[in-house]
């Protein structure tokens, strides 16, 4: 619900009309127009968000957004403002307004969201980002060819391994960045590493899942899991800033990393099938199609000719096992026959990781949402919106209840309570933060991606977070690329004293996680 006070001056308004008619015939100005401020959002979460109201060239009445939190100054909403009677609606926006007295009374967007403004003179405007430490800089950074990283890496046993998008997978030595050894795997490299015992599995664009001997980078198997025909629109490196632009990416920044439980290896496919897969042999344990597989996928703007692709980590949960696709749909199976427990539709394309916390499921959407399912039924226990920005990353656990997450356009890293979606703090990291964040103690590391041109300001870089309070410790940047991102858009991994995180210059950096 949105409240929006305001001065009556009937008399001013008459004057006005009557000036217009003396003008020429011009309709009086509507009683919405201008300027108006306040707050808006749930007990849990509430924001700034401003709004002004004024006819443009053609005589339509416009509406105008002002959010702080989600990075919007002067945005223009799409279609115009409709009225009839005392009640004004944004259809694109899912917005309705009724003018009652003093007030304007309506909803702001579809979870009907509550808002309280008054008339205001100013409208916020975006400030600069203030000057931050940048810390200690990085212990070392180690170039793994020309490719960006977007994939999080594992360290163990004083080796960091790491896939980069031109197709090799690495191994460094964690007290220095040398290289121990490289696998050709042939093809782009998205997904995180699993490491368990002698071996290391990850997923490869080029549709398979590699098992290779941790100590020599041998290949012991791979296994098809047929997502080899699911391409992705890789952001073009170098400078399409110019217009015409000559295409748009994708924004498909991760892979699976493949879970491990008794001897099982579950992980998605591009393909949209989901694959449960012995761990010593690589034969297949069972594979799961989605009924949507058989049909035509739904098209929407971030996935325009439909597509039911896996690009998450799957949740390993008693029995279940549970991941999100392209497709719009959460699903949980039967971990032994991988039967459909439970299915639900989330209306937008899951880009984000489940995670249990707190006995929940926590998971976002490209719809904006973010969500918490009972395990066992999947159940909706309580929602959230991202305030217009995608829910691209995935959640990170802190303590007891809380997670920490990041976003898309909402350019924030919050911490939440997971009990009833509280946010605790909420942070602005001036870029993309797509990537998951990594909790440590009293830190919270965040990769942030730049992007241009676009809209609103993002600029690439790493950040340390004081987990209790949200401060930035310090910031650490990297200078824009000819490429329409930089900065860092591979999620942050601890290990003992150092956090390693890939660069989209194709450096992978060791920064102190102290």
């Amino acid at each position: 619900m949105i409240v929006l006070s305001r001065s009556r001056r009937p008399w001013l308004t008459a004057l006005l009309a009557f000036s217009c008619l003396r003008a020429g015939g011009a309709a009086p100005p509507d009683p919405i127009e201008g300027k108006w401020i306040g707050q808006a959002g749930f007990p849990q979460d509430r924001i700034e968000i401003g709004l002004e109201f004024k006819r443009n060239a053609a005589g339509e009445l416009k509406a105008y957004l002002y959010e702080p939190v989600g990075n919007f100054y002067g945005l223009e909403l799409p279609g115009k403002v409709e009225r009839q009677d005392a009640t004004y609606a944004i259809p694109s926006y899912a917005t309705t307004l009724t003018l009652r007295g003093d007030a304007l009374e309506g909803t702001y967007l579809p979870t009907n969201t509550p808002a309280s403004l008054h008339r205001t003179p100013t409208l916020p405007a975006e400030v600069p980002i203030p000057a931050l430490p940048a810390g200690p800089g990085p212990k070392w950074q180690a170039r793994l060819g020309v490719g960006a990283i977007y994939a999080p890496a594992a360290a163990s046993d004083g080796v960091v391994y790491v896939g980069t998008i031109g197709g090799t997978f690495d191994a460094v030595r964690e007290s220095d960045g040398s290289l121990v050894w490289m696998f050709a795997a042939g093809a782009p490299i998205y997904g995180g590493p699993l490491v368990k015992g002698e071996h290391v599995f990850f997923v490869c664009d080029n549709g398979y899942l590699f098992k290779l001997d941790r100590k020599t980078g041998k290949e012991a198997w791979r296994y098809d899991l047929g997502g080899e025909r699911a391409p992705r629109i890789l952001p073009h490196p170098v400078d399409i800033t110019v217009e015409p632009r000559i295409g748009e990416f994708d924004f498909e920044m991760s892979s699976p990393t493949p879970q491990l439980a008794d001897g099982v290896l579950y992980v998605g496919s591009g393909d949209g099938s989901f694959h449960a897969i012995d761990a010593e042999t690589g034969k297949r344990v069972w594979r799961f199609d989605p009924p949507e597989n058989a049909g035509t996928p739904p098209s929407t703007p971030w996935n325009p000719v439909g597509s039911t692709k896996i690009r998450t980590d799957a949740l390993l949960d008693g029995p279940r096992v549970v991941f999100g696709s392209f497709g719009q749909r959460l699903r949980a199976l039967d971990r032994k026959s991988g039967s459909e427990i439970w299915e639900k539709n989330l209306q937008a394309e899951i880009s984000s990781s489940p995670l249990l916390v707190d006995g929940k499921i926590v998971v976002g959407s490209r719809g904006g949402m973010l969500y918490a399912f009972d395990p066992e039924t999947g159940k909706v226990l309580w929602r959230m919106v991202f305030w217009g920005s995608a829910v691209e990353s995935s959640a990170a656990r802190g303590e007891g209840s809380l997670f920490c997450i990041g976003a898309s356009d909402l350019r924030r890293v919050s911490l939440i309570d997971a009990r009833d979606g509280r946010v605790v703090w909420r942070t602005d990291v001036f870029g993309l933060p797509w990537a998951r964040p990594a909790v440590a103690g009293k830190r919270v590391f965040a990769s942030a991606s730049g992007y241009e041109p676009y809209q609103m300001r993002h600029v690439g870089s790493f950040s340390a977070l004081d987990a209790e309070t949200g401060r930035i410790l310090w910031r650490w940047t990297l200078p824009p690329t000819r490429s329409e991102v930089s900065g860092f858009g591979a999620p942050p991994v601890v290990d003992g004293s150092l956090v390693f995180v890939g660069g989209l210059d194709g450096n992978l950096y060791a920064f102190p996680a102290e």
